[in-house]
């Protein structure tokens, strides 16, 4: 029994110790846009720009969202927002922003009443704002998502310069409570051992990337992969954006830049599972298999070196302490740009089982209705498993 430890613990040790040292050697290669080599003042030869803003029930959020968008100090801006099928007053406010705005139209709104078959509320609402764009890129954007004012000046220099096809500008997430922390930055972690940022901009790596929040796309990269006419029934698009333009041996890049975009993602631990379990099993392609496999995954990686330290025998112990070691060296390299204590390690198994429940929720939900019920229309998963 022994040797079960010994191996297990060693096997956790080697698996964590990889993804502290990649991000060690490499997480400096990602830019920082904040900084001042990527402020192009006055640079008014900048491509033009379309903004497409999809939102369902998002009265609450719109009107910051849209006005932030409004002053942007962009030369060449239109900004499209699309009202998908709302029973709440976000297409009154739309509206309204808009009006207020005439003197300096910048703004349109679309209202869509009705969802065509074949079409996820989101993906169609995306498709509708590209095809009235005019603008050279589009920027695919969520209605919660406040810009600073000189974001996309900075990110467009910075693709333009680097003569990208695609980029992605992670956004800085405000975290209120100490679950909201936890559970934030749980996914942040784990994704350490499924992608590596700084090899996104590599042609030949499999790395890809993609952000509901920020996804610039150059409008002849985005028709060449079929526009999202080609992902209409993808839920987790703004990932299938990445990798389908990656796929396409597309430029693509990642940069960061601290309250250049943010958002109130969550609120309370549980909100980001309820919002998991919407888009989890979509995410895991419909598949029970590998449903099974992440549940089981999670617990190997994020509780069992807890448990081990805890009862393994006599040295056996050493290696599950290491592989705890390195879980809080993750934390602590990832808590400037996740804007988390690095004691935050101490919940990643509870944030790990949380996520666990999320998965299993939202497999069996689908399970219960027999498909998928998003924004409100509902979806067979035969239907959903012919995209996969």
């Amino acid at each position: 029994m022994i040797w079960f430890y010994w191996i297990s613990g060693i096997v956790l040790a080697l698996m964590w110790l990889a993804p502290v040292i990649d991000t060690a050697l490499h997480m400096h290669l990602i830019a920082d846009v904040t900084k001042p080599e990527w402020d192009p003042s006055g640079d008014t030869n900048l491509p033009s720009l379309t903004i497409v803003v999809p939102a369902r029930n998002e009265a609450a959020e719109i009107e910051a969202a849209l006005r932030s968008l409004l002053v942007l100090d962009y030369p060449q801006l239109e900004v499209i927002a699309i009202n998908d099928r709302s029973t709440d007053a976000t297409g009154e406010i739309m509206e309204r922003i808009a009006a207020e705005a005439a003197a300096r139209p910048r703004l349109r709104v679309i209202h869509v009443r009705e969802l065509p078959p074949r079409w996820l509320g989101k993906t169609h609402a995306m498709w509708l704002g590209a095809q009235q764009a005019s603008g050279e890129w589009i920027l695919f954007t969520d209605a919660d998502c406040v810009f600073r004012a000189d974001t996309v000046r900075r990110a467009m220099f910075y693709a333009v310069k680097n003569s990208l096809d695609h980029l992605v500008l992670i956004p800085t997430i405000h975290m209120h409570t100490w679950g909201e922390r936890m559970m934030i930055s749980f996914p942040q972690i784990a994704s350490s051992f499924v992608m590596r940022p700084w090899k996104v901009r590599d042609q030949e790596a499999r790395d890809f990337i993609g952000a509901g929040a920020f996804n610039l796309v150059r409008r002849q990269a985005y028709e060449s992969i079929g526009t999202f006419a080609a992902l209409c029934l993808e839920i987790v698009d703004d990932l299938k954006l990445g990798e389908t333009i990656k796929k396409a041996r597309l430029r693509q890049d990642v940069v960061v830049g601290r309250d250049l975009v943010s958002l109130r993602w969550i609120q309370g631990a549980m909100g980001l599972v309820r919002n998991l379990e919407k888009n989890l099993f979509a995410f895991l392609q419909f598949r029970f298999s590998l449903v099974v496999a992440a549940c089981l995954l999670l617990l190997f990686l994020n509780v069992w070196p807890f448990l081990g330290v805890m009862i393994a025998p006599g040295w056996s112990r050493a290696p599950f302490a290491f592989a705890v070691a390195m879980i809080a060296a993750r934390y602590y390299q990832g808590a400037a740009t996740m804007g988390v204590p690095a004691i935050t390690f101490l919940a990643n198994p509870i944030s790990a089982i949380l996520t666990g429940v999320a998965i299993v929720g939202s497999a069996a939900a689908a399970i219960r209705d027999g498909g998928v019920t998003w924004r409100g229309t509902k979806y067979s998963l035969e239907e959903l498993r012919k995209k996969h």
